[in-house]
């Protein structure tokens, strides 16, 4: 059964044969806490005879969601912490993330922002929280590079996308502007002509980082998608999440990667799974991630190889999980050194 509109709560879940009708109650508690969204392009990658499909345990709420372990929090990764304005997060000295839009085409079971996302989320900015969030950057000449996120920028219209490009424009120390991004995959018809040109602005590189987690998302129809972004000359690179049940193998890994390249979408960073609250059922461990990802070398060309990261919780940053920056000190415990040489235990304490 293949969804024409996109499903937006547990009545749409058990009517796409998403959900069955015994789990209504369950899944009502999961959403009246974190937003569901899935498009139809994603519906219909859904394998409804499998109940491990790893795109349904991407999108599909499930009750598992609603257990808190002690170490989850609201704001895994400190974006409170490091936002001096209204949508602004300064963690490096040379980039800020612009926060412009809280909604999203699909919710992620896993998001890190699953508590700031949604219309129960932190909306979009209004026209003088936008320029405020302008005005920052502006006077901050060591930011070099705007990384548009949020939720996802590419919900919304060129017309609003070719404004904010247009002020960017305007900010000369500003050289990159990067978009984080799901819709090539979950929407890629609306990678149109229209939204590639909405992208543009006057002296500035523009990249896109594109989230996929499974390679059975890059179809042929996304793959196109990002063709029509890269033939005008956007760059691409990819982000994604080491996911338990849906890319924690060696061998899914390594298609998911050759996918990204085939597309010609440089793999960038595979994400260790942040402490959002009630998502410790995606989560691996550092030990089983490092092996999985240790078993990449020579499985595929270096095009393909993926820097395996941790965000420090609490906003101090990436670490190189596979390099010298963490270190295990018993257990399932880590020390992790961010940039600044600053130690840090993982899990943190309380």
């Amino acid at each position: 059964m293949n969804a024409v509109k996109p499903i937006k709560s547990v009545d749409d879940l058990v009517k796409a044969g998403l959900a069955a009708p015994s789990d209504r109650a369950r899944l009502e508690a999961v959403a009246a806490r974190y937003a569901i969204a899935l498009t139809p392009a994603i519906s219909k990658l859904i394998d409804r005879a499998d109940p491990d499909d790893p795109i349904a345990r991407q999108f599909v709420p499930d009750a598992a969601e609603l257990t808190i372990a002690p170490e989850e929090r609201a704001d895994p990764i400190g974006d409170h912490a490091h936002s001096p304005v209204e949508g602004i997060v300064h963690r490096y000295p040379d980039r800020v993330l612009l926060k412009a839009v809280h909604v999203c085409p699909v919710y992620c079971r896993f998001c890190f922002r699953r508590e700031m996302v949604g219309p129960q989320g932190l909306g979009t900015l209004d026209a003088a929280a936008m320029q405020a969030a302008f005005d920052y950057i502006s006077g901050h000449e060591e930011i070099w590079e705007v990384i548009l996120t949020g939720g996802d920028p590419l919900v919304l219209s060129p017309r609003r996308l070719h404004e904010i490009m247009e002020a960017l424009a305007g900010i000369a120390h500003v050289k990159i502007i990067r978009f984080h991004t799901r819709v090539p995959v979950v929407d890629p018809e609306k990678i149109d002509a229209v939204l590639i040109a909405a992208l543009k602005a006057s002296g500035k590189t523009v990249y896109v980082a594109l989230h996929a987690n499974h390679p059975r998302e890059l179809t042929p129809e996304a793959r196109a998608a990002c063709g029509r972004l890269v033939d005008a000359g956007i760059a691409m690179v990819s982000q994604s999440v080491l996911l338990k049940g849906v890319n924690d193998d060696p061998d899914v890994l390594a298609m998911l990667m050759r996918a990204f390249v085939e597309t010609r979408v440089k793999p960038y960073y595979l994400h260790h799974p942040d402490l959002a609250p009630g998502t410790s059922h995606f989560r691996v461990t550092i030990e089983e991630g490092q092996k999985i990802v240790a078993a990449l070398r020579g499985r595929i060309s270096g095009l393909c190889q993926p820097a395996y990261i941790l965000d420090i919780p609490g906003g101090h940053g990436k670490a190189v999980i596979n390099g010298s920056a963490i270190r295990a000190t018993g257990e399932g415990c880590y020390s992790v050194t961010d940039y600044r040489g600053g130690e840090h235990s993982y899990p943190p304490a309380g």
